[in-house]
């Protein structure tokens, strides 16, 4: 039996058609070669969630110790020196630059 040109015509195209498939599937976005791309990015992204984290965990202690009911006068001193520029008479004030 010989194929038509119909036929031809469609198992041609099946053809390219899985030909481009498979090429997504190399070359595409999600494909095998972007795959070192998206680790690099999601290494990325991890570090900067665990650092997130870490400063999530020093502002839920800041406000665990600035509860109204329990304050930590501690804190609190130290809030109200920094934020008022307040101090005794008979300390001595010694300002050091801030590291970038």
């Amino acid at each position: 039996m010989a194929a038509t040109k119909r036929e031809k015509r469609i198992q041609l195209l099946a053809l390219v058609w899985l030909l481009a498939l498979g090429a997504l599937a190399l070359v595409g976005p999600y494909g095998m070669l972007s795959w070192s791309e998206k680790s690099a990015v999601l290494e990325m992204r991890e570090a900067q969630i665990t650092q997130l984290e870490s400063e999530a965990g020093v502002l839920a202690n800041k406000v665990r110790l600035l509860d109204p009911d329990n304050v930590d006068p501690d804190l609190a001193s130290e809030l109200v020196r920094h934020n008022l520029n307040v101090a005794h008479r008979d300390e001595y004030v010694v300002q050091l630059d801030e590291k970038p």
